[in-house]
């Protein structure tokens, strides 16, 4: 391969047959070479392809950052994007590799940083959360164990950097979960079961819920004549809706329609009452 640009002795730039830039690194690739040199390709380690932007960013951080960081960051995500089965925007190899380096520093200087939501990410986040778990052992090879509040702010990182779906800030989408699953909480006087499927499904709706509501944007769909049956049916939970309906209303200014209103009750009642029976009937 041919060298475009020599960001240091173990990294380099290089063009493809695509015309697009990649980074390669290994121990001495660029050691008494020049652009427009070959190197053996036996010597590349890892690979990135990053767009310009990041890999203007990629390169200030090269300056401070050891290549082993970067290393380490491209295995985990890696493993994200088998484990999450998602892709994610190239700036994360930038991001990732600043927050651990920094963390690390910090914490070898006696400075650790509690996330405050570290909760509510290991519930509404698990999957993400998990490969932050799965960081911190790799990190290990590079210093002292971190603790488990840095996987989930690297949990976050993940998930701002998804590439399938939306970008409202996810601490936003958090903090409208936790306000209406405290809200069923407190109305019902109970604990919900996490690990049941309807608690699953209704965590799932919320996520959705607090996306549309933070941009704004109005579910499709008018079953305003199902509702009428359902609020009917489900009176007791229907009630629990419309005080969830008016805190939204209050706080956050954005109307329920009758689509959110039919399926938070229809989510409700089942991670309510039938996640409740379902368990009462296993103890028999």
């Amino acid at each position: 391969m041919i060298i475009d640009k020599i960001l240091n002795n173990n990294v380099v730039v290089v063009v493809d047959q695509d015309n697009k830039e990649k980074v390669v690194m290994g121990r001495g690739i660029a050691f008494k070479k020049r652009p427009g040199d070959s190197f053996d390709d036996n010597q590349i380690e890892k690979t990135f392809e990053m767009s310009t932007t990041a890999l203007g960013q990629f390169e200030e951080l090269l300056k401070d950052i050891p290549m082993e960081y970067f290393q380490l960051v491209e295995e985990v995500v890696e493993y994200a994007k088998l484990s999450l089965d998602t892709k994610f925007s190239d700036l994360i190899y930038v991001s990732l590799v600043d927050h651990i380096y920094s963390c690390l520093k910090r914490y070898q200087e006696g400075i650790t940083i509690s996330n405050a939501l570290l909760w509510e990410i290991k519930k509404f986040y698990p999957n993400e959360y998990l490969v932050g778990l799965y960081a911190l052992d790799r990190l290990e090879s590079l210093g002292p164990r971190l603790p488990d509040d840095e996987a989930g702010f690297i949990a976050l990182h993940f998930v701002n950097s998804r590439l399938d779906g939306d970008h409202t800030n996810p601490e936003e989408v958090i903090k409208i979960m936790t306000e209406v699953t405290n809200l069923v909480r407190y109305y019902f006087k109970i604990e919900l079961d996490e690990d049941s499927v309807y608690y699953y499904r209704f965590i799932t709706h919320l996520k959705f819920f607090a996306q549309r509501l933070i941009t704004k944007q109005q579910p499709y769909g008018d079953d305003s004549d199902l509702l009428e049956v359902i609020k009917v049916k489900y009176q007791a939970v229907y009630n629990c809706v419309l005080k969830i309906a008016s805190y939204i209303k209050e706080k956050y200014d954005y109307q329920l329609s009758s689509d959110e209103l039919l399926y938070l009750t229809i989510h409700i009642e089942r991670v309510v009452y039938k996640s409740a029976r379902e368990k009462e009937e296993t103890r028999k």
